[in-house]
C-alpha cells in the first residue's frame, strides 16, 4: 500500500487527520455550552439558535463555503477585524479550514450532546443540589459523567465527518499541497487526471473508516441499551 500512495497522498492523510483532531477537540469545547443551553431553554432564541446550527445538516456545502468566503475575504467583516488584529486573511490558510469544519461539522457535535443533556432530566441536578453542591460543581460532578455516550458520540462523528468534508474545504482552503490539500481534494484530484487505482486506494480507505465508525457507534449503542 505504501508504494501505491505518492508523498502527497500521505501529505493530504496527514492534514485531513491534523485538521479533523483539531476540529474534535475545539468543538466539544464549543458544543459544550451551547448544547447545555439549548438542552434546558425553552425560549424563542433557543429555537433560532438551534434550527442555525442545524443549517448545515441541508445548507449546501458550497453555498456555507461561499458565503464563509466572503466573509473572511478582504472585504468581509471577519476578514477585516482579522487583518485589524494582525492575523491576516484566514482563506486558503489551515485556520481558515479549521473555521470552516467547525461550522460545517457543529451539528454533529451539538446535536448528541444536546440529546444526552435533555435525558439526564432535573432530578440529579436538584439531588446535588440538596446535597448544596455549586451548579458549576453540578455540572462537572454529575452532568457530564452522565452525558459520557454523548460526548463519546459527538466526538466520533465530528471527527468522522471532518475528514469527508469536500465543497467547504475547497473553497476554503483552495488547492494547496502540503497546506490544504486534504485528502477528499487529493481523491477529486486523482479523479479529475484519470488516476483511478490511486483514488481507489483513498477512497476505499475512506469508505472502510466510515463503515467502521458507524458500526462501532451501532454497537456502542446497542451495548447502551442492554446496560
Amino acid at each position: 500500500m505504501a508504494a501505491l500512495l505518492s508523498p502527497d497522498d500521505w501529505s493530504a492523510i496527514r492534514l485531513s487527520l491534523q485538521l479533523a483532531g483539531a476540529t474534535t477537540v475545539l468543538l466539544l469545547l464549543l458544543a459544550t455550552p451551547l448544547a447545555w443551553w439549548l438542552a434546558r431553554s425553552r425560549s424563542v432564541a433557543a429555537a433560532a439558535v438551534g434550527a442555525l446550527v442545524t443549517l448545515p445538516l441541508v445548507l449546501p456545502p458550497t453555498v456555507l463555503g461561499f458565503y464563509l468566503l466572503l466573509a473572511l475575504g478582504q472585504n468581509g467583516w471577519i476578514g477585516q477585524l482579522t487583518q485589524a488584529l494582525g492575523l491576516g486573511l484566514l482563506p486558503f490558510t489551515f485556520g481558515g479550514l479549521l473555521l470552516a469544519s467547525m461550522l460545517y461539522s457543529l451539528p454533529f457535535a451539538v446535536q448528541p450532546l444536546q440529546q444526552a443533556f435533555a435525558a439526564i432530566g432535573p432530578r440529579p441536578l436538584e439531588v446535588a443540589a440538596s446535597l448544596r453542591a455549586s451548579p458549576l460543581d453540578a455540572f462537572f460532578s454529575v452532568v457530564l459523567p452522565l452525558a459520557r455516550p454523548g460526548f463519546i458520540t459527538a466526538a466520533i462523528m465530528s471527527f468522522a465527518h471532518t475528514l469527508g468534508e469536500f465543497g467547504v474545504v475547497l473553497m476554503i482552503g483552495g488547492n494547496i499541497p502540503g497546506a490544504t490539500r486534504v485528502l477528499s481534494v487529493q481523491i477529486y484530484d486523482h479523479v479529475e487526471a484519470l488516476e483511478y487505482p490511486q483514488a481507489h486506494w483513498l477512497a476505499g480507505g475512506m469508505l472502510l473508516f466510515s463503515f467502521v465508525v458507524l458500526l462501532a457507534l451501532h454497537l456502542f449503542k446497542r451495548q447502551r441499551e442492554q446496560t
